[in-house]
């Protein structure tokens, strides 16, 4: 017991000076950690000021607050007395080695990167990526957020969103709807005609500029197909096209053109055996 007291008393001015430093490089990542974060949501507010889409602000303060945070963790093994350049090394080791088994997420970190630069969309957008349609929430590090039309929370890993064709719906400010209208075989179709140009004249979201499309563009197996293809800006593409069905369905009734279900005529021949 006195070997240990009198070693403690030896050794007390190194065990102080040990614990002072290892209070304060934990006190000092903490505060890092806190000024990391508190810079990068800063970035991301000046940025959003400046005109910086959304997305590409959150981007670019999560990959600075990952960076900040590093720095902070190196100069605090620095400051307990951790040789940082053997450590860099062994830090780019294991980052070789984990890069290899993580390809896919490094995959997803450069398709980041090239969605931020190229910018083929952005928050708000309506887009279709891997097989997927929704609204742009979000683009992170590794993957987009995407929310569906029913409200689904939908993630996409970057490298699948650049990895294929992706469809911006949002990116021009006008669409055209396509649609196809059968009518009967004894229909008249110059009537038709008018009768679908008249629809269409009347609505006050159809464009002007560019013109619309109306003519006869098949003959089907039981009916004379039109296509009916009107502009309308790209905010009103679907309340268009569900009043549109709904008042060319209605105008060829009152003019008593119809429009055919599917048909099929079967020939029966008797045997005369």
């Amino acid at each position: 017991m006195d070997v240990l007291t009198s070693w403690l008393v030896e050794k007390q001015p190194i065990i102080l000076q040990g614990c002072i430093s290892l209070v304060t490089a934990f006190l000092a990542l903490w505060l890092g950690f806190k000024a990391s974060n508190f810079i990068s949501a800063v970035m991301q507010k000046i940025m959003q000021k400046r005109g910086v889409d959304y997305a590409v602000a959150v981007f670019a303060g999560n990959f600075l607050q990952i960076f900040l945070k590093l720095a902070v963790l190196i100069a605090v093994l620095a400051h307990v007395g951790i040789e940082t350049s053997s450590f860099i090394a062994v830090l780019g080791a294991a980052g070789l080695a984990i890069g290899l088994s993580l390809q896919g997420s490094l995959a997803n970190f450069a398709s980041g990167i090239l969605i931020i630069t190229f910018r083929p969309f952005k928050t708000g957008d309506f887009v279709e990526v891997s097989g997927v349609s929704g609204s742009v929430r979000e683009i992170q590090i590794f993957s987009t957020i995407l929310t569906t039309p029913d409200n689904r929370h939908v993630v996409v890993p970057n490298a699948q969103v650049t990895g294929g064709p992706i469809v911006n719906y949002s990116r021009h400010e006008t669409r055209r709807i396509d649609m196809t209208v059968g009518v009967s075989y004894d229909a008249d179709l110059k009537k038709t005609e008018q009768v679908l140009k008249a629809v269409l004249d009347k609505h006050p979201l159809v464009l002007v500029d560019p013109v619309y499309t109306v003519g006869v563009s098949a003959l089907g197996d039981s009916s004379v197909n039109f296509v009916v293809r009107p502009w309308v800006l790209t905010s009103n593409y679907w309340p268009v096209q569900f009043e549109l069905n709904q008042q060319i369905k209605a105008a060829l009734d009152e003019a008593g053109i119809g429009i055919p279900f599917p048909q099929m005529d079967v020939h029966l021949h008797q045997n005369k055996a």
